[in-house]
């Protein structure tokens, strides 16, 4: 008699896997599983797909899954069929497809050359208009030409902003500090005369503040926010250098460090390449243009704000019970291995905001413990 026919079960045995409840991935034993999940950080802001529901750590994956050289086969089949390029959603029907990409693929915005356009006053925001209103967001693009002698020093000679309905509420040419030796006219259409009798640089930045803090004072801003507006733009820390400007950090929202948005944890995707794969339009055809710019990345943040995600589900319903206000963090090792993958899950917190947070009214004493 063989070892199968005196213990048949010992043969049929399958070792237990734990599988992410997130992305899936499997592991022998469960404290393997909750070290991954304490270094993936996963959450319910991440993207996620829309046939078999695994959670991508930024849309470049999802991509990648669903429509990449190595796509998973089924997701691939039925995405191809109702996915949307631009947003990556996946819908009931081919029907539904077309009429939600009538509003998902933008055109591009009409650029604005190098008109000069006279500033005009921002009107700030009264408290009592203020209170339970979710908070306003402003973007901004600037414009270098070049100094020093071989001209590779960058100088700040145009400045752009615009509000959420897309309006511009500020442009102005700036006046330059030193020498101008490369107007890079290639790129910025920009020559002596644009400058000539420009904005100082000191106006400008007293004219930015005076939209950014909404009438608000700094030290209030920078406490919890204020009426302050957030700030949007691309590679935003070369923005505020050339301004010689600082701003909070958790009023600014740049598109470079998004990590959604990024193409790896350490590398960051060009504007003109987020506005073609996440809006649908070519920017940049010709000379870079301040107002196109920011438009593309006021739409770029509104796009990402209006992600639907619920937070703190995962699709298994769960009593309001103190441990689940917690993180992983504040429990034990025992504790985290007796728990199922759901339910790490349902604990596991992103290290990062999600802009979809931001549609929500604005509440300082929330806003603050983020």
């Amino acid at each position: 008699m063989d070892e199968f026919e005196q213990n048949p079960q010992k043969t049929l045995m399958i070792p237990t896997r734990h599988k992410c409840a997130a992305c899936f991935q499997q592991f022998k034993r469960k404290e393997h599983l909750v070290a991954h999940m304490k270094v993936s950080r996963h959450s319910v802001h991440q993207p996620k797909c829309g046939v078999c529901k695994k959670y991508c750590k930024s849309f470049e994956s999802l991509r990648e899954h669903i429509s990449g050289p190595l796509a998973k086969a089924h997701c691939s089949s039925v995405f191809a069929q109702n996915g949307c390029h631009i947003c990556l959603n996946v819908f009931l029907s081919p029907v539904s497809l077309g009429e939600h990409k009538e509003l998902c693929l933008l055109t591009a915005p009409t650029p604005l050359g190098t008109t000069h356009i006279p500033y005009n006053e921002y009107e700030v925001l009264e408290n009592e208009n203020y209170v339970h209103k979710c908070r306003e967001a402003v973007a901004i693009d600037c414009q270098m030409v070049g100094c020093g002698s071989d001209g590779s020093l960058d100088l700040l000679a145009r400045v752009c902003l615009v509000d959420e309905e897309e309006k511009m509420i500020f442009h102005t040419y700036v006046e330059p500090q030193i020498s101008v030796t490369d107007y890079r006219y290639e790129l910025t259409g920009l020559t002596e005369e644009h400058l000539r009798d420009a904005m100082p640089l000191r106006e400008v930045r007293e004219k930015i503040s005076q939209i950014l803090y909404n009438g608000e004072s700094i030290g209030k801003a920078r406490l919890d926010g204020g009426k302050a507006n957030l700030l949007v733009g691309h590679n935003l820390d070369s923005k505020l250098d050339c301004l010689l400007m600082s701003y909070p950090d958790q009023l600014l929202r740049d598109t470079a460090t998004y990590p959604p948005l990024m193409k790896t944890n350490f590398a960051s995707h060009s504007l003109k390449y987020l506005t073609k794969a996440y809006l649908g339009y070519d920017i940049r055809l010709g000379t870079y243009d301040t107002f196109q710019d920011c438009v593309s990345v006021m739409r770029l943040y509104k796009r990402m704000r209006a992600q639907e995600h619920q937070e703190g589900k995962t699709g298994t319903s769960y009593s309001h019970d103190t441990k689940w206000n917690r993180n992983m963090a504040d429990q034990t090792s025992q504790d985290l291995e007796n728990m199922s993958p759901d339910e790490l899950f349902q604990i596991s917190k992103s290290n990062y905001q999600c802009w979809c947070l931001d549609s929500r009214p604005h509440d300082p004493i929330r806003d603050w413990s983020l």
